[in-house]
């Protein structure tokens, strides 16, 4: 039961909502639907019914409709990624994306894939944007140009030096056309690595696959740029072991070599007073290999999981722009946007009719990017569809055996059932309870993986 003491300095709109909710007669099955959403800060409400009956002999076994719930709701997370919108369901794609890649760091024998992927060369990359002018930024040695020492939260961080000079409509061109780049760079990839290994690219099909599970990420000065481990595998994926010759001081040069190539560019036309561009990768390329845990490294299988699924759950929020698509410049005015931001924001404005199939205004919000977030090439790992899946599967488990389903095969059983929309979101003092869930949800996790850390570091001190 939720202690309403907790919200006593809410405003008394809100705290008059969370006491008519809390002294509903139907509090405590509301309170444990959101619990099932983990929290969800806007869950979906559906309306509806589900039957079970015997095939053979048309009995029913079980039915449920959403008559009986309050409301007449059943209410199911929104799985939302952006930890802005929903931290509950950022939090579970989060989870989902760290299983992803350090399956295919680590092996997942649940998903088929050995733990012998160890043993392939794999590196962890960044690969930056250029430049479009100076910005205020904090070096390793001296202070900013401007001539200040910018501490850690500084919001002048990334933002332009003299906007006047800044390229904005650069910089939301690149991003615009930074998955275009990203393919680039990965077809280049393939090449040098066959031509470091003395073989045509036909070849290399035949005995070496290159695979990859990336993650998007925002600078403050509003570029974007990419984390990316890359892995040599043999012709069949993560099962077979890669040639004799696939080392990663080889993956590392060929890397190298393939994002500094003049192929790995993107040209976007000119149009009316814009020049013509051509992008490249910044120069601040970054490849490290990566460790098995336990070795002294910082760049360990879970240190690159954890990396990649943190950033998994953000988008441009960083930069001061809004979590949604923008309708008009005058949105940015209410939220207190940033200038640096809204100036990137307006570029997308201004150059949408000239570039009208890159849809600059529609992704504005993303300041001009429009790719995947994350992705991972077909055989990195496994997939998020297939974790879900897993999740759901338990799940249906776990309602057989409350319902007394579960000696039943299910090939048995004839499921009908009808759905509706009836809704989404919270009232005010509902928002207020479902977060107050949320971080006792979020509490109980980190208390078990804090006891699961200690029994691990405890084991192995005995060991």
């Amino acid at each position: 039961m939720t202690d309403i003491a907790t919200f006593a300095d809410l405003d008394p709109i809100t705290l008059g909502d969370i006491l008519r909710v809390a002294g509903s007669p139907g509090f405590d099955r509301w309170e444990d639907q959101v619990r099932r959403t983990g929290g969800c800060a806007d869950p979906i409400h559906l309306r509806g019914w589900v039957l079970h009956k015997d095939k053979t002999t048309g009995e029913t076994l079980q039915r449920y409709s959403t008559e009986g719930e309050p409301g007449g709701r059943l209410r199911v997370a929104c799985g939302n990624r952006r930890a802005s919108r929903c931290p509950s369901c950022a939090w579970t794609y989060a989870g989902d994306t760290y299983h992803l890649i350090r399956a295919g760091l680590a092996g997942d024998d649940r998903r088929d894939i050995p733990d012998t992927v160890r043993d392939h060369p794999r590196v962890f990359a960044t690969l930056t944007a250029p430049s479009f002018g100076a910005v205020h930024n904090q070096p390793d040695r001296g202070v900013c140009r401007c001539g200040t020492r910018h501490p850690a939260e500084d919001p002048a961080l990334g933002t332009a030096l003299d906007p006047s000079t800044y390229d904005y409509a650069g910089a939301v061109l690149f991003n615009n056309h930074a998955g275009q780049l990203w393919q680039r760079f990965t077809n280049r990839l393939r090449r040098e690595v066959a031509a470091r290994a003395g073989i045509t690219q036909r070849e290399l099909k035949e005995c070496a696959r290159l695979s990859y599970g990336k993650v998007a990420e925002f600078q403050k000065r509003g570029a974007v740029h990419f984390h990316a481990v890359i892995r040599l595998d043999g012709p069949e994926g993560p099962e077979t072991p890669p040639p004799t010759w696939a080392t990663v001081n080889l993956l590392t040069g060929a890397i190298r070599a393939a994002a500094a190539h003049s192929y790995t560019s993107v040209s976007v036309p000119a149009a009316d007073e814009e020049p013509v561009r051509t992008f490249r990768w910044g120069t601040q390329l970054d490849v490290r290999p990566i460790k098995a845990f336990g070795d002294g490294s910082e760049i360990t299988e879970q240190a690159v999981a954890s990396y990649v699924a943190k950033y998994a759950t953000k988008a441009a929020e960083n930069t001061g722009t809004l979590d949604r698509r923008i309708g008009e410049l005058s949105e940015l005015d209410r939220h207190d946007v940033p200038d640096h931001t809204r100036r990137l924001v307006a570029a997308c404005k201004r150059l949408d009719p000239l570039y009208p199939d890159r849809r600059l205004w529609a992704w504005a919000h993303m300041l001009g990017f429009r790719g995947h977030f994350s992705s991972k090439s077909r055989r990195y790992s496994t997939t998020l569809g297939a974790l879900r899946q897993a999740r759901a599967d338990y799940r249906t488990a776990q309602e057989q055996a409350a319902l007394g389903l579960d000696h039943i095969e299910p090939d048995t059983v004839l499921v009908l059932a009808d759905w509706q929309y009836a809704g989404h979101g919270h009232t005010p003092g509902e928002s207020a309870l479902a977060a107050s869930i949320a971080r006792d949800l979020q509490l109980n996790r980190e208390t078990a993986r804090e006891a699961l850390r200690d029994q691990l570091a405890q084991e192995g001190a005995a060991a």
